[in-house]
């Protein structure tokens, strides 16, 4: 599995669920970056619903904006899973953030992580065009975020309807045995 690998898709794709499959295949210590803020109480029931799911091996980071921190603080023998790279771009917009600061910082820490980095990200570009300019705004971002993340990626894996397709790369034996 490269350093980088990225799985996108759809909302409730299974793109999560494929992302962590492949951490934990690794046997790295496995570290989630959390990216969702809870700004009402129905996100706040589905981030702990998430993390109920999780297994006790994981080792939670909340990096709602200072996901290249996170990284640049990962540590060789762990593995790390960005969930999600919408999630952070998102509050980056709502923050009024320098985007293009913001996505070199990340970009960077990506390039010189420790140790292998799966991040998950939606692809919005098979939808309708939006009708206001912040999610017009939001829908641009984010497709050139995914181009520039799958350019740097060793393995970019799209999934649909809880099916892998590996656009870039190989998919490990190992990530194609556990969604059997």
């Amino acid at each position: 599995m490269p350093n980088l690998s990225i799985v996108l898709g759809g909302a409730s794709s299974g793109k999560s669920d494929l992302a962590e499959r492949l951490v934990l295949a690794r046997g790295l210590s496995p570290v989630y970056l959390a990216t969702a803020q809870p700004f009402d109480d129905e996100m706040s029931a589905k981030i702990a619903a998430h993390r109920a799911t999780r297994s006790g091996l994981w080792q939670t980071v909340d990096c709602p904006l200072d996901a290249a921190g996170a990284i640049r603080a990962l540590v060789p023998g762990q593995i790390a899973l960005l969930d999600c790279a919408t999630m952070w771009l998102s509050n980056h917009l709502l923050a009024d953030s320098d985007l293009a600061q913001e996505e070199a910082a990340l970009m960077a820490a990506l390039a010189n992580a420790p140790c292998p980095v799966v991040v998950v990200t939606n692809e919005v570009g098979q939808g309708v065009v939006p009708d206001n300019a912040l999610a017009r705004r939001f829908r641009v971002a984010q497709g050139g975020l995914n181009r520039r993340l799958a350019e740097r990626a060793g393995l970019v894996v799209a999934v649909m309807a809880g099916l892998p397709i590996v656009l870039k790369g190989q998919m490990p034996d190992e990530g194609i045995e556990a969604m059997n």
